[in-house]
């Protein structure tokens, strides 16, 4: 098993992750049209939470995306980066955007720390908001958590001055620990946005407010007309399992309910994972990971309310 980090405060270049500029004056409203969530009204010193959905609402990127000047910035993991950078550049036709995978360019960095220590000193206070550092940006995600994108020629000069090295695995139980899913090759096209509870205000990966995406109908018809049946939990295991395992509960016999979304060594022992399942079969305390007889999952409580 990967050691965990204990610090309170600790920094972790993520390397499984990238980054994609869209630039031109049609970069807001080419992501708008595209995206899960209001592009067009980022203030300047904003970041958010979007998704990339087929025609069928399912998810095949998620994505945390802030304003540098005129241009935007979307972070996603480094394994699904090329293919959706093709998949948008499929949309560009006559619009005047400008798309490049950046990853080269900057260098990323999680930063975990209370208000007023680590990321205390670097990023602002007021969650998904941003600020110039060292000729890149520094994103606020929540109290503890914040993002820097800086210039990979200073990549080296900035870790050397955050305090305590984590690794990727401290990083991802962070993502769990807040209830942030991010999609990955193994979970493409498994999860409407509602399943990964991307419309709850905490996360805000959703509005309802804009107009046309790929797949909106379906988000908005999910969203209005029925309730989420499937939707994502936190929880513990005591072996490791990959995002994209499949989960059961007795409900749904041979037939899978959900998948695990992310997951990551604790530090208590074992593992924790973020999971999409059958509401009842959580609500119930039986999911089982794997096959209907595979390791039981104990559910952990996440920091918001999912209504």
């Amino acid at each position: 098993m990967t050691s965990v980090n204990t610090s309170a405060n600790f920094f972790v270049t993520l390397a499984d992750q990238g980054l994609i500029r869209v630039s031109g004056e049609d970069a807001a409203s080419f992501l708008h049209n595209l995206l899960t969530n209001d592009i067009t009204h980022i203030p300047a010193n904003g970041a958010r939470h979007a998704g990339l959905c087929t025609p069928k609402g399912r998810l095949i990127a998620s994505f945390l995306i802030w304003r540098e000047g005129p241009d935007y910035l979307l972070m996603l993991s480094a394994d699904i980066l090329p293919g959706i950078l093709k998949k948008l550049s499929m949309f560009v036709l006559r619009s005047k955007v400008k798309l490049a995978d950046v990853s080269g360019e900057r260098t990323l960095i999680g930063v975990v720390g209370v208000v007023g220590v680590a990321c205390g000193q670097i990023a602002p206070a007021e969650p998904m908001r941003t600020a110039s550092y060292r000729g890149g940006t520094a994103i606020r995600l929540d109290a503890n958590r914040c993002v820097l994108a800086v210039p990979t020629g200073d990549g080296a000069n900035v870790a050397s001055e955050l305090g305590t090295p984590g690794q990727l695995d401290d990083w991802h139980l962070a993502e769990i620990t807040a209830g942030i899913p991010r999609i990955v090759v193994a979970t493409q096209e498994a999860f409407v946005p509602q399943m990964v509870n991307y419309e709850v205000a905490a996360v805000g990966g959703v509005s309802f407010q804009k107009g046309c995406y790929p797949g909106q109908e379906i988000v908005a018809r999910t969203h209005y007309l029925g309730k989420v049946k499937r939707r994502m939990y936190r929880a513990s295991l005591d072996a490791p399992a990959a995002p994209g395992t499949d989960v059961f509960t007795p409900e749904s016999g041979e037939q899978h309910c959900g998948a695990l979304v992310l997951t990551a060594p604790a530090p208590s022992g074992g593992y924790e994972c973020l999971v999409v399942v059958q509401s009842s079969g959580a609500e119930a305390g039986a999911v089982h990971v794997g096959s209907p007889t595979g390791p039981r999952l104990k559910m952990l409580t996440l920091p918001y309310t999912v209504e």
